[in-house]
């Protein structure tokens, strides 16, 4: 019985033992003999060659399209509306007729005024004559006087509300789309129609401060909209507000653009374009390249290297860079790398400074200076 309850321990420890020098001994040695202790996998990306090109100093911005003279239409006095002169989206010239409201008890009044202002014209050159033999006295003719002025007055006061009546267009301009009808009741102040001269047309736009040391009167302005494309509008800056918001450190320009074809309409969005320096060089690579950090802009640079066995392999290495101005997929590098470095353009997430990479270049991003939208 004691015999075989050793030959069962010794088994049993037999047992034990062999798991425990495989774990600890033979273990170890094959894995170091299959999987090299230290060895980082590669990975792979996509890069592009750091090279020079030009950029001209531009400036860009989303502006709205204003008429240089617009206005609602609206009468000053009430009435009723007995016609319309105009036809909607026609052009018409400065005091053109355009709606004539009912004035006939005030022409009656009118003409009633315009004879009492006869009859006291009449007296006062009676009386004249008169004082000259001294049938009247001078203060029988400073009243006729009076009488007169005040009569004129009130020709001249009655003449205007009948004016008034006839509501003309205070500029040439085209008109918009009639909002009133023949025979309706309108009040002074009630929108008739718009009319708005359109050539020339301001253009508004914000600029940041740092750029109103580039930005003058008379300086050049190119215009574009998408209503138009591939057509550029040409104008220049005719004022920039003396004051900068304080809450967008903005200030407000005003661009004055021909348009002679009366294209361009009020409350249309347009791009503004301002050259605002001559051509430069710089190293340009797609915005992908870099990664923006609190603490400073990086690209990844593919360097290849040799190995302790003497075998070249690519290396993924981090770079700090000073970015520059953007346009479109694009940005300028001013320091950091220099022309002809590989430069990662995706897959940088998954690097970090010594990391083994494979290049593959099937699939590259957008690396577009004016990119435009695309109808999928």
């Amino acid at each position: 019985m004691t015999k075989r309850m050793l030959i069962m321990l010794g088994t049993v420890g037999l047992f034990f033992g062999g798991i425990l020098v495989y774990q600890l001994v033979l273990k170890p040695v094959m894995m170091r003999k299959f999987i090299p202790v230290g060895v980082i996998p590669p990975q792979t990306v996509s890069t592009t060659k750091a090279e020079f090109s030009e950029w001209r100093g531009e400036f860009q911005a989303v502006g709205t399209l204003r008429a240089v003279r617009g206005a609602d239409i609206a009468p000053e006095v009430p009435g009723v509306i007995t016609a319309i002169e105009f036809q909607s989206g026609q052009e018409v010239e400065a005091g053109a007729p355009l709606v004539r409201l009912n004035a006939e008890s005030d022409l009656a009044r009118l003409q009633s005024l315009a004879a009492a202002a006869e009859l006291a014209e009449v007296n006062y050159q009676r009386d004249q004559k008169q004082l000259e033999i001294l049938a009247v006295s001078r203060a029988v003719v400073d009243a006729d006087a009076a009488n007169l002025k005040s009569a004129k007055a009130q020709l001249a006061e009655q003449q205007a509300l009948v004016n008034k009546k006839f509501v003309r267009a205070p500029f040439a301009g085209r008109v918009g789309i009639r909002a009133v009808d023949i025979g309706q009741y309108v009040t002074a102040g009630t929108k008739l129609v718009t009319l708005q001269a359109l050539d020339p047309v301001y253009v508004d736009f914000y600029a940041p401060q740092k750029s109103l040391g580039k930005i003058v009167p008379k300086q050049k302005v190119t215009l574009s909209t998408d209503a138009f494309a591939g057509e550029q509008f040409i104008g220049e800056i005719s004022s920039i507000d003396p004051k900068v918001d304080p809450a967008t450190r903005n200030v407000q320009v005003r661009a004055t653009v021909r348009n002679s074809k009366r294209s361009l309409l009020p409350g249309m969005f347009a791009t503004v374009s301002i050259a605002t320096g001559g051509p430069q060089r710089f190293i340009t690579l797609p915005q992908t390249s870099v990664s923006y950090n609190p603490y400073g802009d990086t690209v990844f640079v593919v360097e290849k290297q040799k190995g302790q066995d003497g075998k070249a392999s690519l290396l993924a290495q981090q770079k700090f860079v000073t970015t520059g101005s953007t346009r479109g997929d694009q940005v300028a590098i001013l320091s950091g790398i220099k022309e002809g470095d590989t430069v990662v353009t995706a897959g940088q997430i998954k690097l970090r400074p010594g990391v083994p990479v494979i290049v593959n270049n099937s699939i590259q991003p957008a690396n577009d200076p004016a990119p435009r939208p695309k109808d999928q």
